[in-house]
């Protein structure tokens, strides 16, 4: 079982930037492969972005290269994604979540999920 905690979410506005994190426990979370996904009012979830706990692999969406980093800190258990330039087009509930195997930028292929933080930004 891995348990997932985000926070960082806030109220910024558009051009600003905010740090997202990510607490990660439980048995063997390390093999796990991390996303963070957002979820938009009336919109499907979506990727954003995926990191192994290595860091040997990470991957964007499009909508997010170049204004969004995701990283990883093994000592402190914690993924984070740093957001920068954001966009009112940015508002949305991201989740934190961890898979073993599976395509990367789907959300069904995640076992496990963060209970989401809430990320709006002001135009």
């Amino acid at each position: 079982q891995v348990q997932l905690v985000e926070s960082g979410g806030g109220l910024v506005q558009a051009g600003g930037s905010l740090r997202l994190s990510c607490a990660a426990s439980g048995r063997t979370f390390s093999n796990y492969l991390m996303g963070w996904f957002r979820q938009a009012p009336g919109k499907e979830r979506e990727f954003v972005a995926a990191i192994s706990w290595s860091g040997g692999l990470i991957v964007y969406a499009d909508s997010v290269k170049g204004r969004f980093t995701i990283s990883s800190d093994n000592t402190k258990n914690t993924v984070y994604l740093q957001m920068n330039s954001l966009k009112p087009e940015d508002t949305a509930v991201y989740y934190c979540a961890a898979q073993l195997g599976g395509a990367i930028a789907s959300a069904k292929a995640y076992r496990f999920w963060g209970q989401g933080t809430q990320v709006t930004v002001s135009s």
